[in-house]
Parts: C-alpha cells; sequence; structure tokens
C-alpha cells in the first residue's frame, strides 16, 4: 500500500517557521513534483497504449501481405460451383490426335438469359436481340418479356462479340451465366470421329457438356472423370495426314461425281486408324439434327466408312484366293477353268472381259475373272469360306471404339449355299463396311494375323489370330502389287511407294422393289503400301461415281476410286515419315508350290 504525500508537510513546514521561511512555498513546490509525477505516469500508460496498437497494426498488416503473397505465388484454380442439390460436373478432358495436337476442348463462354419483371424497356431489348441475333423474332420476344414469366432462356451459350453487343443495350433484365461449351478448333476436320457434343444438366451458371456421337460419347465417362486430371484422350489419328485425306477425297468425290464417299488409312500391324473420311460430313461445332425421314446415307451425320454396309465387289477376291492358298488347294500357276458363263440355279456368272478358257491363279486376280474365282470358291466350299471370313470379322461389327460400331453390322445370305459361296467370292452376296476391309487386308498382308481397328493410340502391335501364314501373306503381297502393274488398278501406281491393292465395283442395290441399278455401283480400292513390307493400309470407296472425261460415263473402281486412292497415297505417305525408294529385288516370293 502506497502511502499519500501529504500537500503540506508538517516535517518541512515546521522548521520553516522556525526559521522565518514561507511555508506556501513548500506547499507549491510539493503540488508540482507531485503534478509532475501524474504527467509522467500519464505520458507512460499512453505510450504504451500507442506502441500496443502500433503492435496490433503490424500483425494485421504481415497477415494480409503474407495471404496476398500465397495467392500471388500459388497456382490458379477456377472456383468451384456450390449447389444445394446433385452437383453438375462441367469439367471435359482434351482430346488430341496421336502427337498431341488438340481436337476437341473446352471453351469458356456465358448462357445468356431473361428476368422479365427486371426488363425496363421491353420493346428496346427485344428489337436489340433481334438484331444481334437474326434467327430472333423480336415480337415473339417482346410478348415473353411481357408476360407473367419471371425466367425466360434465350442462349444456351454465346460468343464474347454477342454478349459486348448485349452489355451494350444497357438492359438489366438481361443477364449472363458463365459455363463451358465444347470447342473444335479444327472444324468439320474428323467430325465423324469427334462426333460432337451437348449441354446434359443445366443451371443457370453451370452446364454439364456430354459427348452426343462419336468418341466423345464412347469415351465421355473417361473425359469427365475428374480423376484424369489434365490428362487428355489420346486418339491414333494423325491431323496433318487427315486433313489431306479429306482435301483430296472432296476433290476426288467431286470430280467423279460420287454421291458420297469414304476413306480409311490404317497402321497394317497395329490396327490403328490413322485418318478416316466420311462424305459429306458436318462441322461439329453446329452439329445438324438428324433426319427424320428419306434414307440415313442422305445426312451427312452418316458415317459411311464405318455404318455404310454395301456389296463391296471384286475386293473379296483377295480373301478368296488367299485362303485357297493357305488351304493347299492351288498355288499361283494352277489353272483355273475361266469358261463362261458359269451357270448355277439358274444364275449365270459372267466376267467383264475375256481373258481365255483357263487363267492361272495369279491371272484369276490380276484380270478380276469372277468366273475363276468362283470356280475356286467351289473348292474351298461354304463351311470353310465361312470359318475364314469368321476369322476376318466379316460376322460381326468392327470392335473400333465408337458409339456408331455397332450399326455396321454385315449382312450375310439366309442360306449360305453353294451359289452364296460363289457369288461372295468376289464381294457380292455378302455386304459389310469399308472399315471392315481395311482390317481384313491389314489381316492378310501383315504377315497373317488379325488386326483389330482402334482409334486409341497403341504403343506397340498386339498380335491376334493367325489366319494365313507368312509365306501366304508375302504370295498375296507380290499378287496384289501385279494387280497394280499390270491389272486394273494400274492408276494406283505411286513411284517410290510399291502400291499394291484390288479393285471392286459392285452394282448398287435398289431400296425398293429388289434387284440392282444397271447405272449406278460402288467403287473400291483395297490396298497397302509399300508392298514388300506393308505398313499402312488404305480403302477408298465411292457411292454411285461417273467419270465423264470420256464419250461414255466410266464407273469402274479402276477408273474412279483407285486415282484417288494414289493421290491420297502420294499426299499421306510423306506426312507418315516415309521415303520414295526404288523397290528391292525379289521383295515378293510368288512360289509355285502347293501351300
Amino acid at each position: 500500500m502506497s502511502l499519500r504525500t501529504p500537500l503540506r508537510p508538517l516535517a518541512r513546514i515546521l522548521p520553516a517557521r522556525q526559521k522565518g521561511e514561507n511555508p506556501d512555498a513548500i506547499e507549491r513546490e510539493n503540488l508540482r513534483l507531485r503534478h509532475e509525477a501524474q504527467r509522467d505516469k500519464m505520458r507512460q500508460r499512453a505510450e504504451s497504449r500507442l506502441i500496443l496498437v502500433a503492435l496490433c497494426f503490424m500483425i494485421a498488416f504481415g497477415a494480409v501481405g503474407t495471404r496476398m503473397y500465397a495467392l500471388a505465388t500459388s497456382d490458379v484454380e477456377e472456383p468451384e460451383l456450390v449447389t444445394n442439390g446433385a452437383s453438375i460436373v462441367n469439367t471435359r478432358a482434351d482430346i488430341v490426335d496421336r502427337e498431341g495436337r488438340v481436337l476437341a476442348t473446352n471453351f469458356v463462354t456465358n448462357s445468356l438469359y431473361a428476368h422479365p419483371h427486371e426488363i425496363i424497356d421491353a420493346r428496346a431489348a427485344a428489337d436489340g436481340l433481334a438484331s444481334i441475333f437474326p434467327d430472333m423474332d423480336a415480337d415473339a420476344l417482346h410478348r415473353r418479356f411481357t408476360s407473367e414469366t419471371r425466367f425466360i432462356w434465350l442462349r444456351r451459350y454465346i460468343s464474347p462479340e454477342q454478349e459486348q453487343l448485349v452489355h451494350d443495350l444497357g438492359e438489366p433484365g438481361l443477364l449472363f451465366g458463365p459455363r463451358e461449351m465444347r470447342l473444335y478448333p479444327n472444324g468439320s476436320l474428323a467430325a465423324h470421329i469427334m462426333g460432337g457434343a451437348s449441354f446434359g444438366q443445366e443451371a443457370v451458371n453451370a452446364a454439364e457438356v456430354i459427348g452426343v456421337a462419336g468418341v466423345e460419347s464412347e469415351f465421355d465417362e473417361v473425359l469427365r472423370d475428374p480423376a484424369r486430371g489434365d490428362a487428355p484422350l489420346v486418339l491414333s489419328i494423325d491431323l496433318s495426314v487427315q486433313a489431306a485425306v479429306e482435301q483430296v477425297l472432296a476433290g476426288g468425290m467431286a470430280m467423279m461425281n460420287a454421291r458420297g464417299a469414304a476413306a480409311v488409312l490404317m497402321d497394317a500391324r497395329t490396327g490403328e486408324i490413322v485418318a478416316m473420311a466420311s462424305l459429306p460430313d458436318f462441322d461439329p461445332n453446329a452439329r445438324p439434327r438428324p433426319l427424320t425421314d428419306g434414307e440415313a446415307a442422305d445426312s451427312p451425320l452418316f458415317n459411311r466408312a464405318m455404318q455404310g454396309v454395301y456389296e463391296l465387289g471384286s475386293v473379296f477376291k483377295t480373301f478368296t484366293i488367299a485362303q485357297a492358298l493357305e488351304e493347299g488347294l492351288v498355288n499361283v500357276e494352277t489353272m483355273i477353268d475361266t469358261t463362261g458363263p458359269l451357270r448355277m440355279s439358274g444364275f449365270a456368272i459372267n466376267d467383264f472381259h475375256y481373258y481365255g478358257a483357263s487363267q492361272s491363279v495369279e491371272d484369276v486376280l490380276v484380270h478380276s475373272s469372277n468366273i475363276g474365282t468362283a470356280r475356286i470358291a467351289q473348292m474351298i466350299g461354304a463351311d470353310r469360306q465361312q470359318r475364314f471370313l469368321g476369322q476376318l470379322g466379316f460376322f460381326q461389327p468392327t470392335a473400333v471404339e465408337m458409339v456408331e460400331a455397332s450399326a455396321g453390322r454385315p449382312l450375310l445370305p439366309s442360306r449360305w449355299g453353294e451359289l452364296s459361296t460363289m457369288t461372295i467370292s468376289y464381294g457380292h452376296g455378302l455386304s459389310t463396311t469399308p472399315l471392315h476391309l481395311a482390317a481384313g487386308y491389314a489381316s492378310i498382308l501383315n504377315g497373317g494375323t488379325v488386326v483389330t481397328p482402334t482409334v486409341l493410340r497403341q504403343d506397340a502391335p498386339v498380335l491376334g489370330e493367325r489366319v494365313v501364314s507368312e509365306e501366304v501373306s508375302q504370295t498375296m503381297r507380290g499378287l496384289l502389287r501385279s494387280v497394280v502393274t499390270d491389272g486394273t488398278a494400274s492408276f494406283g501406281e505411286v513411284e517410290g511407294y510399291a502400291v499394291g491393292g484390288k479393285t471392286g465395283t459392285a452394282d448398287k442395290p435398289r431400296t425398293a422393289g429388289g434387284g440392282y441399278y444397271e447405272d449406278r455401283v460402288i467403287a473400291t480400292f483395297a490396298g497397302a503400301f509399300p508392298m514388300y513390307d506393308p505398313q499402312y493400309v488404305i480403302v477408298v470407296t465411292l457411292d454411285e461415281p461417273s467419270e465423264t472425261s470420256g464419250p461414255e460415263p466410266r464407273r469402274t473402281a479402276g477408273w474412279t476410286a483407285v486415282p484417288i486412292a494414289a493421290e491420297l497415297i502420294r499426299r499421306a505417305a510423306p506426312l507418315l515419315g516415309l521415303r520414295p525408294t526404288i523397290e528391292p529385288l525379289g521383295a515378293y516370293q510368288l512360289s509355285s508350290a502347293s501351300q
């Protein structure tokens, strides 16, 4: 307990009075000292408070600065959408080609909607929107804006330019909702492979992007899986080769006056589809609606390479002869009776040209003899033919990773008798897709093992079931090379790339009433290059071509599909890294011994 200092200390005052001094002076001095002590105490208290306040400010500013530094140095993250109901997954992985070039990605944009009760001038807003979006009707918009509706969707997505124009209208009742949309930066390139995407669940501030066709639909769950992070879906497609194929195919389709066209370029050992095109096509950024009437092939959405099921004609002779060689029924020098017509069950089989009463197996393929091939098919028989074609995958849809693949189911004869065996041997009576054909040729020419078509990039070949021996595969390479150098596919020669292949011209069946058109065909070329060591298989198919440079229209594959295939190879081979070379001597072994 502190003692209070008295204002008039008697210990000093009493002696002062005895000495005649003034005690008031002592009191004033004592008061002054007390005031100074109080002032010093208050000053110390104020300084302590100032220091405390300054320390608090330093701590606060330090915390803010630390947080700002952390945000500035951290990776940018999109804000997460919080909803009361089920969350909308609005992320989707990119799709890239085999070289990492973007085929499909996401684009940040906005939707446009309206709150009519917040619109100030309905007439001006309606007229303004109609001027920005020509497909909108100003009067219809005005009626909706003046109705009792409190929410109106106007556009599911708009461009930045359109968004700015709507902003410029200055109407508070026109609002924007952030969302992502699917963007295909290459437009219609590889459209049928991409397929397209649309919106699923939608909210004002988010929208779910879902695949509707092609790989977008097939891999929808994979592309939407948040666990993938930034990892894209890598396809087997080569964007540069795809562009060259589509450009050449479009030019060839126009030149040959064809109704439609398809092309497949496939790695002969892995089954990777390097390029696949179907014309006419579409832009997946503005995917058209499916047709409600007419033929499916009339729609640009129809994938002729994968969904088009056709009788492909003489390209099937390759399989017949390969099987006969594998079964040891013939060799390349075996003479086959080609006198005609060959009659079976009231049906006459004829050749397009007459090359004599008998021909070797090699000449049967080079000259594309229907009669000779039918005779060889008789040796094989229906059961063995069915087993062989089944091994090559001609009885089921292809296993390629696209939703449209299931629609490409081959059409088989209801009764597979001797006549069907003979006609199927040269490509009539069994309908299949160009993609089936490409896989079949790859399986015969790659050394004899079955390949499965795929649109995903593969790290190594996947060896399938063996269908022919290495020796038969080598022999077939030589035979198909001869078809280009000496036979019906002479326009297919591309200097330096040793092209081999087979033509096929099949009458087109009538859509109603049965029978075949007399002046409409499906023209096909199926081949490979370089034939001494096949790296790639190519198939080109034209729907109703007609080459008109001569006095009479020419519709056969040798005049229509083959020149297009040659130009495709000429353009694509350098892009694939294949240098033109001199064909090695002894590259083919056309053995005369029975296999």
